[in-house]
């Protein structure tokens, strides 16, 4: 099964409060398979199985309380 890996920077994550809050609303995004989110270097590691519209990874993003810088 072919996957795709795309890291987003993310802006405001301080926690890993912060860190569960944008891997929820993210997981949520139909064909996302794992969310790895790293609050220390503001970025959102993404697997799934197509590319995903970055507007829907921007709203759920915005869904969690922060802001989408987009592609690292």
């Amino acid at each position: 099964m072919t996957t795709v890996t795309t890291v987003y920077k993310v802006t405001g994550m301080s926690c890993g409060h912060c860190e569960g809050s944008v891997s929820e609303e993210i997981s949520r995004i139909p064909g996302v398979s794992s969310v790895k989110a790293v609050a220390s270097a503001g970025e959102v590691t993404v697997v799934s199985a197509a590319p995903l519209d970055e507007e829907a990874v921007r709203a759920a993003v915005d869904e969690a309380g922060y802001e989408l810088a987009g592609q690292a």
